[in-house]
Formats: C-alpha cells, structure tokens, sequence
C-alpha cells in the first residue's frame, strides 16, 4: 500500500492499496493498522465505520465537528466521487487550503482526513457508495456544516448538483461557519 502526503492539508494522506486482479475481479487491502502507524496515525483511535450511498450529482456536506473535531478515512468503495477537503484549523501551515480527488471503487484509495477540516464530496455515477472509519462516536451538537456553494470556498463541483440535504441547503457561509468554530472554541477554554 503506497501512501503519499498531501500537501494541501498539513496531515492528510492518500491511502491506495494494490489490487490483485484476475479473472473474478479483484482483491486488495483496504486498511492496514501497520500502513497506517506508519503515516503517524494511531489505527486503534477510530471507533465508528459508516457508509453511504448517493446518486449522481449529489453533493453531501461541506461536513465538519467544533470542539475536539473528527479525523475520518474516507474510500468510495463502489462507483466514483470528487471529494474536498479544506484546512479549516487556524494554526495549520495549510489554514484555508483546500485539496480535491477523485476517488473510486476501481483505486480503493482512502482518504485520511484530519480533525478541523472540512470535508465534502459529489458523485460522479449512478451510484456512489462512500465508507467513513471515524475517530469518535457522533455527537449532533458538534455539527457544522458549510454552504458547498460558497463563492468563499469556490469548489469546482464538476457536475451540476442535483440534491442535497436539507441541512446542507440552508448551511452558512464560510465566515459564518469560521465564527461558529471560533465561539465554540473560547466556550470549551472557558469551561
């Protein structure tokens, strides 16, 4: 499994295994703890795997968690997505930076995704089913969500969007979203 930094999120990395193909298909490794450690990522720290499916032009977030945040490995396990990362940890070498990918069922990449980034993605087929390994369990009331279309974050979805959650449509803009972060931030040192 070959992992590469990516240098547009200060600790993000890019997971793509090698499959042995032949006449049935394919196999190949999608997480491996050693891989993992290797990258500095402690493999015993994720708790929750998710999944979900989307139809074509559907964009789910921009997603991310106040307080202690959400590290995540994202893979498209079945089908293709366009997936975005931006750098929303204000003492980040990369604050603000935002990398995009295009993940697929055929590569089986994994997308490591640091705590204080956001992260959003669109399909690109039919069907798209992405997988989430998440480092804590769910909590709702850290929930911050971004307008995808924020003229801020300019992402450059590469079809037009045909849904997307209630939530995502009434979501603020970045700067709105930055000062959500930073009030709930001076609310946990206060504590």
């Amino acid at each position: 499994m070959k992992v590469t930094e990516v240098p547009a999120i200060a600790g993000a990395f890019l997971f793509e295994p090698t499959p042995f193909a032949d006449e049935r298909g394919f196999f190949c490794r999608t997480f491996d703890a050693d891989v993992v450690r290797s990258a500095g990522i402690d493999p015993h720290a994720f708790v929750q795997d998710s999944l979900s499916r989307s139809v074509r032009g559907v964009v789910r977030g921009m997603h991310l968690r106040s307080g202690a945040g959400e590290a995540k490995l994202v893979r498209c396990s079945s089908g293709r997505i366009f997936d975005v990362v931006v750098d929303l940890r204000p003492g980040s070498r990369t604050y603000l930076g935002r990398a995009t990918f295009e993940l697929s069922g055929e590569t089986q990449a994994t997308l490591y995704v640091p705590a204080g980034c956001a992260h959003g993605f669109q399909a690109l087929t039919e069907t798209a089913d992405t997988s989430y390994r998440i480092d804590r369990p769910h909590d709702p009331a850290e929930d911050v969500t971004i307008a995808f279309d924020d003229p801020e974050l300019a992402v450059p979805w590469p079809l037009p969007v045909t849904a997307t959650s209630a939530r995502d449509r009434k979501a603020p803009g970045l700067a709105e979203a930055l000062r959500t972060l930073e009030a709930r931030r001076a609310e946990v040192e206060q504590a």
